[in-house]
């Protein structure tokens, strides 16, 4: 079954459905989806609600058409722009990344195309990331006499190390789903006409697990990965009895002793 919530459906450059507790999300400003900022402020305005709706136990982020996932930022708007408008624009990017990075629900990214500047920043925001074999990536901002701003030299390097990632940034150039798939960029790269159905089949996948237990993974690793070793792991100690306390922990426990299926509720 699939339904649209009519309270979004104002949104001028997104597109999204849910079916079977799957949000798909779509980007859509063809032929290439450049991000700008009411693009960030629908993101945000989105992920909002999808966060608040029970019925959402993940997300699957994608651009529209086979060229682009999203081909970075509208440079159109950035060129107009002067330094506290561009500022502006960078804070809108970082905060709405952010958000979509600490999303209550587990978020993949079907990466269709064209993954540039900030459609690779958006893509680096994202859980899980599955690539088509078409996909192509680059931070070409310093080719443009720019940086990227919207948290790109930070998250690319927790990912590739620091080494690496000053090679991609540094150069900027361009390369695809197989490289990316080497470096850990991506989880997975399928043929062209499979990346969002295989997005989709691990979405279903992971509405299957207990939505508390994957929110409180999700917390631990991300909040983790942002300091000490001891701090880190007190961070997961308390993932840990947050995800015991709820009713899932009780069915989950309970249907492995009798050899069944657990449903879980999110409670």
């Amino acid at each position: 079954m699939t339904t649209k919530n009519k309270e979004w459906t104002d949104l001028e450059f997104l597109l999204y459905e849910v079916e079977d507790h799957v949000a798909v999300v779509t980007i859509n400003r063809p032929p290439v989806n450049p991000l700008n900022t009411q693009v960030f402020k629908e993101l945000s305005t989105l992920f909002s609600q999808l966060d608040e709706d029970d019925n959402v136990r993940a997300i699957v982020l994608t651009g529209s058409g086979e060229k682009a996932f999203v081909a970075g930022a509208d440079i159109n708007e950035m060129a107009g722009l002067d330094l506290v408008g561009i500022n502006k624009m960078n804070k809108a990017s970082r905060n709405v990344f952010t958000q979509i990075e600490n999303s209550t629900k587990p978020v993949i990214a079907a990466i269709n195309g064209l993954a540039l500047g900030g459609g690779f920043e958006l893509a680096l925001a994202c859980d899980l990331r599955i690539a088509s074999e078409k996909a192509k990536f680059a931070f070409p901002e310093v080719g443009l006499g720019i940086i990227p701003g919207g948290g790109g030299t930070q998250r690319l390097q927790k990912i590739v190390g620091q080494g690496v990632a000053k090679e991609l940034l540094y150069f900027g150039d361009m390369f695809d789903g197989a490289r990316a798939h080497e470096l850990h960029i991506v989880n997975k790269v399928v043929p062209a006409d499979e990346v969002l159905a295989a997005a989709k089949e691990w979405a279903a996948k992971l509405v299957q697990k207990p939505p508390i237990a994957l929110q409180m993974l999700k917390v631990a690793v991300n909040a983790g990965s942002n300091t000490d070793i001891e701090t880190g792991l007190t961070i997961e100690n308390t993932c840990f009895g947050n995800a015991f306390s709820t009713e899932d922990r009780k069915e989950g426990l309970t249907a492995f002793v009798e050899k069944r299926k657990p449903v879980y509720t999110g409670r």
